[in-house]
């Protein structure tokens, strides 16, 4: 259980970081050689929390082995965080919400073709699912989708157009569409329509819709992921919150990679990959389950198998194909997304 007191600074420093993408998180130690190592971890913005804590358990492994390092943050909406990669910002490591955005900076050379195999479970340490978020009481009576489409009910959610969050956030509504209508695209895109005709507000990225729906009390429902929706009503009081389960979602897998154009440059290697390979590791896992995200060792999900429930999820990939045709039919100027979104 996260102490008040925690909570209460927490909050502080998330509403003051909220909608940038700049740096935080330093984290330093005293190395036996006084040499320090530097790293920058670019990521998407609702897990500004998870690395907020883990950064230190890696510093004080690393430091026992190796000397000093420091670890710094970078958190936004997760394709605006991989173009500002692509475009120079100096990452030794990115750790995102989907495949698509680190397969952009493959394309570019700056990732390795062969970055899934560097580490377990196709270098996903761990994910999570999109559910929602509703207000003490759940007023409006949401149980599934199929009552985000319903007249009179307000949403708020990340923009598929920039936010990772958000494009699972629309392959969930859709996957569940497909599903009840026996694999109809057509009734597919008629339902998403509906939904996102509902939408009073898409921020750049989930935090961003996270401070929407609390702070300003906007909409009736966030639709987030997982993790996001338990933290924030565990930090801003569970009286004033409910999480609903859809029976059916999707699953969010969060992979991570090694800037190599950026680590070879600095010489960074070998510390960017033990930051990364130090996620597996048991007490990195356990902190990924205290945070509300599903770790990828069973034996540690089992631990905590009372902070998930159980909800059927499908891969977004085992439905819609390659995140890089997911993207170009979706989410592409265009695509689906563009054209159910007419008004």
């Amino acid at each position: 259980m996260w102490k008040k007191s925690f909570w209460a600074a927490a909050a502080v420093v998330w509403l003051a970081a909220c909608g940038d993408g700049g740096q935080g998180g330093n984290q330093a130690a005293s190395g036996k050689d006084g040499a320090q190592v530097q790293l920058l971890n670019v990521s998407y913005d609702v897990m500004r929390d998870f690395y907020k804590q883990y950064n230190p358990l890696f510093v004080k492994h690393y430091q026992q082995k190796h000397g000093a390092i420091d670890v710094q943050q970078s958190h936004g909406g997760s394709s605006k965080q991989a173009l500002s990669v692509a475009n120079g910002l100096q990452a030794d490591v990115v750790t995102m919400n989907q495949s698509s955005d680190i397969e952009l900076l493959q394309n570019k050379g700056l990732v390795a073709a062969d970055w899934q195999q560097a580490f377990p479970n196709q270098a996903v340490p761990f994910g999570s699912t999109t559910v929602f978020l509703v207000r003490k009481g759940n007023p409006k009576n949401i149980r599934d989708w199929d009552d985000l489409a319903k007249n009179g009910v307000s949403l708020v959610l990340a923009n598929p157009k920039t936010a990772g969050n958000g494009r699972y956030t629309f392959l969930a509504a859709y996957g569940h569409a497909l599903k009840q209508s026996g694999n109809q695209h057509d009734a597919a895109k008629d339902f998403v329509r509906k939904l996102f005709a509902n939408a009073a507000v898409m921020e750049a990225g989930g935090r961003g819709a996270t401070t929407t729906f609390v702070q300003r009390k906007i909409g009736d429902v966030l639709i987030t992921f997982e993790n996001e929706a338990n933290l924030t009503a565990k930090q801003f009081g569970e009286d004033g919150f409910e999480i609903v389960y859809p029976k059916y979602s999707v699953a969010a897998e969060s992979p991570v990679a090694v800037v190599q154009s950026v680590s070879q440059k600095k010489g960074t290697g070998e510390a960017a990959k033990a930051y990364l390979a130090y996620l597996w590791s048991d007490e990195a896992q356990a902190l990924a389950a205290e945070n509300y995200l599903r770790p990828a060792k069973p034996e540690v999900l089992a631990k905590f198998a009372d902070r998930f429930p159980k909800v059927e999820t499908f891969r977004a990939n085992d439905v819609f194909g390659s995140w890089d045709e997911i993207m170009k039919t979706y989410f592409a100027d265009g695509g689906v997304f563009d054209q159910i979104s007419k008004r």
